[in-house]
């Protein structure tokens, strides 16, 4: 039987939508990929809690760490409690690090599961931090309570910095200090005022090439303690003119939820292996998990055609789901997760499911059901369906 249902249009008025409701691609078990692929995810809110929404954070760490073990049996790493955990929109600290904490544990039982975690300055409010001095015990505070768990830095960029910065002598200053210190290579996060305006001038300037300079010095400086860097920007020309220039081992993690299929494919082009190509480390893969993995072990196989075949439909979703305000792309991880059934619920951290329209949310379902990603059709439509009526569209 037809799965057909009213949808709301970007103008306002109702329309008649009927599914294709394509089976989504299943991926091959035991291909090992040829990239490293980070899947940053999402927690799952505890609608239950007593708490004000707005000011507390309740996490349902049953089903947080369920969907990482998803991840990991897609043969996906965990990038934890980053951005799309909704690290600094929701997410605090204190919960952050038991995030952390319980995702390490869980993956101690998975051969071979990949968990790097965010580690960023997120305790100290930017207005309480006087100079870089500061900004250093704060990272210092963070570091050493991940590593003390096992765990694998993400150094995430920092608002206090980006507040209290002088210029990119201060970025290197406190950049040169975390990584002389830490015990395993880091991941570096340069993260896009569009994520997070704060987050403007990043690295001492507005000039992207005149900032790239700069956090190309600090990793030249300190390659060995570099496993790569993740740059966000949404400008696949800035990633791979600076993927070119990275030292040979350094990574490129890419965060370029636009562009990703031909970035992780790359263009094997440079003087080192790792000019090439970028590896991942996406919000996105979340949402598309299993096409993800289908993808990259396609990849492996060198069937690159059916790489871009599976992975090529998803991108329009992801252009969706990243649309300007992006800092509020979370909203349609969490509801992908919820229509393909991960969670019982469509409620997040911080009260952020107000954060996008139901016209968005009924375009994003349009593109997830055109890529194949729509996992239970019949359980998205009446999920569907029950949000239409919360918003008072008629069935």
């Amino acid at each position: 039987m037809a799965l057909t249902l009213k949808l709301p249009t970007s103008a306002g008025a109702l329309e008649a939508y009927t599914l294709a409701g394509t089976a989504p691609v299943q991926p091959a078990r035991g291909v090992k990929f040829n990239r490293i692929a980070y899947s940053a995810a999402h927690v799952v809110a505890d609608p239950l809690a007593a708490i004000d929404p707005w000011i507390d954070s309740a996490v349902d760490w049953d089903a947080t760490i369920a969907y990482r073990q998803r991840l990991w049996s897609l043969g996906l790493g965990v990038a934890e409690a980053m951005d799309t955990a909704q690290r600094g929109m929701g997410l605090d600290w204190p919960t952050s690090l038991e995030l952390i904490r319980r995702s390490l544990d869980a993956a101690r039982d998975v051969p071979g599961a990949l968990v790097a975690s965010g580690c960023g300055t997120d305790h100290l409010a930017p207005e309480d931090a006087k100079d870089a001095d500061d900004v250093i015990r704060a990272y210092e505070q963070q570091m050493e309570a991940i590593e003390k768990l096992g765990g694998r830095l993400i150094v995430m960029a920092s608002r206090a910095l980006a507040r209290v910065a002088r210029g990119p002598a201060d970025y290197e200053k406190v950049y040169g200090r975390i990584l002389s210190q830490a015990k395993q290579p880091v991941i570096l996060h340069w993260l896009g005022d569009m994520f997070d305006p704060a987050l403007a001038g990043y690295w001492g300037t507005k000039n992207v090439d005149e900032a790239m300079d700069t956090a190309l010095g600090i990793i030249h400086a300190r390659a060995s303690k570099v496993d790569g860097i993740k740059i966000s920007l949404l400008d696949k020309h800035k990633e791979i003119a600076m993927r070119r220039r990275l030292p040979a081992g350094v990574r490129m993690y890419t965060g370029d939820d636009f562009n990703y299929a031909e970035l992780i494919a790359g263009d094997g082009e440079g003087t080192q292996p790792v000019h090439g190509r970028s590896d991942a480390l996406l919000g996105i893969f979340d949402a598309i998990a299993p096409a993800a993995s289908a993808a990259l072990g396609e990849l492996a196989q060198g069937n690159l055609a059916a790489f871009h075949a599976i992975l090529g439909p998803t991108v329009p979703l992801s252009r969706h789901i990243f649309a300007a305000p992006t800092r509020f792309y979370k909203t349609g991880v969490v509801f992908m997760a919820w229509l393909n059934g991960h969670q019982t619920h469509f409620t997040m951290v911080g009260g952020q499911q107000s954060t996008r329209s139901l016209p968005h949310l009924a375009e994003l379902f349009r593109l997830a059901d055109a890529a194949n990603l729509l996992e239970q059709p019949e359980l998205a439509v009446r999920r569907m369906k029950t949000l239409l009526a919360l918003h008072g569209v008629p069935a």
